[in-house]
């Protein structure tokens, strides 16, 4: 029977603190298992009961600690809905932070990806969807080009769009009380909610490469 999400202890806060910097081997394993208890089991607990609310939501992987230092003190999640897009969901010392993503595409689904913003239907829909989820917090980012992609007129309408080869939309969510609580199930929820039209847009454009 998996455990319910009741919300990250408060003894989390003070495990990451003891693995700011670089911490040594030891350090690292004298925290292991307290990491692994009141760090990485209630992001797990969490993604669980997301997984109930969408079946949408039912693939979902939760990090390991890796070698690299920053795994251990950022502790990642994410839920995928599509090739390469999706939900990223991140808790360390500066609370939960989520973020909806398509990035390190697979090859072809770039062009797609153009093809799509450079439709007038399906582009205008992207544009506007996009300047809705900037309103509502999030930052917009991606690898950008320079200059728009060859094939496509410098001048385009969504020329800023066109030039993107992976798009990220991400905002910190807040390190306050409901983090200890149960209450941080509602908040990825309602910010899983906001990035729902952007992300059904990109599985229904570019889930598949060409």
């Amino acid at each position: 029977m998996r455990g319910q999400f009741t919300g990250w202890p408060e003894q989390a806060m003070d495990v990451l603190w003891q693995l700011q910097g670089e911490p040594t081997h030891a350090t690292r394993e004298r925290y292991r298992a307290d990491r692994e208890r009141l760090v990485r089991q209630p992001m797990i607990a969490l993604l669980n009961e997301i997984a109930d609310t969408d079946p949408r939501y039912e693939d979902f992987s939760v990090w390991h600690y890796r070698t690299d230092s920053w795994w251990w003190q950022h502790q990642g999640a994410v839920i995928r809905l599509g090739r390469k897009i999706e939900i990223g969901l991140r808790f360390d010392l500066d609370g939960l932070r989520i973020q909806g993503a398509w990035w390190y595409p697979d090859p072809g689904q770039v062009d797609m990806f153009r093809k799509a913003v450079a439709s007038e239907g399906s582009g205008r829909e992207l544009s506007a969807i996009v300047e809705d989820v900037r309103k509502k917090g999030y930052d917009i980012s991606g690898d950008v080009m320079k200059r728009p992609p060859r094939g496509y007129p410098t001048d385009h309408s969504r020329t800023k769009l066109l030039r993107h080869r992976s798009l990220i939309a991400a905002r910190p969510l807040g390190c306050e009380e409901w983090l200890h609580t149960s209450e941080a199930v509602d908040r990825v929820r309602s910010a899983a909610a906001d990035l729902d039209a952007l992300l059904m847009w990109l599985v229904r454009h570019v889930k598949r490469a060409a």
